[in-house]
């Protein structure tokens, strides 16, 4: 059981600005959505994690499937996401994702995972066999994979990495001084070596993380995970504004500016990341397809210019 500290836990929330409001989800194709997920017998981080983006991302029929079941075996301060101890793998699964990517007729696809300590290969083997599935049925769709940390597995990672989706991302999500509270089963250092694992592993592939804000970081501190990232490889930076799912999770700390966000990517790119995505909304699969778009160009132009 992860105890949290008293005086984060139970706060109430801060009052939304209005950079940070969205419209509830009400369109005809939202609801199709999610009927191919009950029919498939599917879970979406959409869902499962209160992404504010869901009305946005359903209408355009772009869903982030999140695989190895609904319940994590760890308990993170700021994930929506239910703890417990989880079933087995599903064996159907990999086919039921690759199906519902033809049927939303996906160009690009982001999987993710629950956490999964119980297994020997942290899940790994279902993400293999989810993207060999994928490949099968819809060769064109390029493939985003989200990962645990995979910490203590030895070579799960690089089954992944094998397997050849087209990013891998793992999120860093917040500074070292903060996970302690925010993310106590995970250790900051075992992340970033995951990230720079999968860089080392081949030159295509190209390797992504992502931050949380608001939760009490400096920008001295924001500065230095931007550098540590740089050095892990890392390909491409999101950062967006944590929002409390509910009373029993981490307080916002505060709502960072729209000027701050701003300032922030001007400060990544500065660092050499070829992409940055930094916005109040911005999550690691918000806007994923038209992102490899230009993450693939950028990668182009670089090499061209001999960088």
């Amino acid at each position: 059981m992860t105890i949290r500290p008293p005086e984060k836990m139970g706060s109430p929330s801060l009052r939304k600005p209005d950079w940070i409001r969205v419209k509830a989800p009400t369109s005809e194709t939202f609801g199709e959505v999610a009927a191919l997920m009950r029919e498939q017998h599917l879970h979406t981080v959409c869902e499962e994690a209160a992404c504010p983006n869901i009305g946005e991302c359903w209408q355009r029929r772009h869903a982030t499937f999140m695989i190895l079941g609904d319940t994590c075996t760890r308990a993170c301060a700021f994930c929506n996401v239910k703890t417990g101890k989880p079933g087995h793998p599903d064996p159907d699964e990999p086919t039921h994702v690759a199906e519902s990517v033809v049927r939303l007729g996906l160009r690009h696809v982001v999987v993710t995972s629950v956490d999964r300590d119980d297994l020997a290969d942290g899940g790994a083997a279902q993400f293999v066999r989810t993207i060999e599935a994928i490949r099968r049925v819809s060769p064109a769709t390029t493939i985003e994979v989200l990962t645990p940390d995979f910490r203590d597995k030895n070579s799960a990672p690089e089954a992944v990495f094998a397997a050849g989706p087209d990013v891998f991302n793992h999120n860093i999500e917040t500074v070292p001084r903060l996970y302690p509270t925010i993310r106590p089963g995970a250790r900051y250092f075992t992340s970033l070596r995951l990230l720079q694992r999968a860089k080392e592993f081949g030159a295509t592939l190209f390797v992504k993380s992502g931050v949380m804000v608001g939760l009490g970081e400096t920008r001295v501190e924001m500065s230095q995970i931007m550098d540590d990232l740089r050095a892990a490889g890392v390909d491409f930076l999101t950062i967006g504004q944590y929002l409390q799912p509910t009373p029993k999770h981490v307080a916002v700390e505060r709502f960072v500016t729209p000027d701050e966000f701003a300032e922030y990517g001007a400060l990544a790119r500065a660092k050499g990341f070829l992409m940055v995505a930094a916005s109040p909304l911005t999550r690691s699969s918000y806007h994923a397809d038209q992102d490899f778009v230009e993450l693939r160009a950028a990668r182009a132009t670089a090499a061209a210019s001999g960088h």
